[in-house]
């Protein structure tokens, strides 16, 4: 069984892209802003309940940046108000 090639079938790509993002849930809209030093903010309507208002950011991260939702992780601050978040090209 032989090995896919760079250029065949198959697309290989190794770059991703990591963004901090400071959370404030429970806001009257959902949005993703970037911030003066490079950071994000991200307004969410979602509560930090049951992992809805991390779901709420992986979905606005994927519409920001023009990729699917599985391409999107929190790598860090699962349960604080700044997260880490990587980005997969594809």
């Amino acid at each position: 069984m032989s090995r896919p090639t760079i250029g065949g079938p198959y697309r290989v790509s190794t770059q991703a892209r990591t963004i901090e993002v400071r959370v404030k849930p429970r806001s009257g809209t959902s949005r993703l802003l970037p911030a003066a030093d490079g950071k994000w903010l991200a307004q969410l309507k979602s509560a930090p309940v049951d992992g809805k208002a991390n779901q709420e950011l992986i979905a606005l991260v994927a519409a920001q940046f023009g990729c699917s939702k599985s391409a999107v992780s929190i790598r860090s601050g699962l349960s604080g108000r700044v997260k880490l978040v990587r980005i997969e090209a594809g």
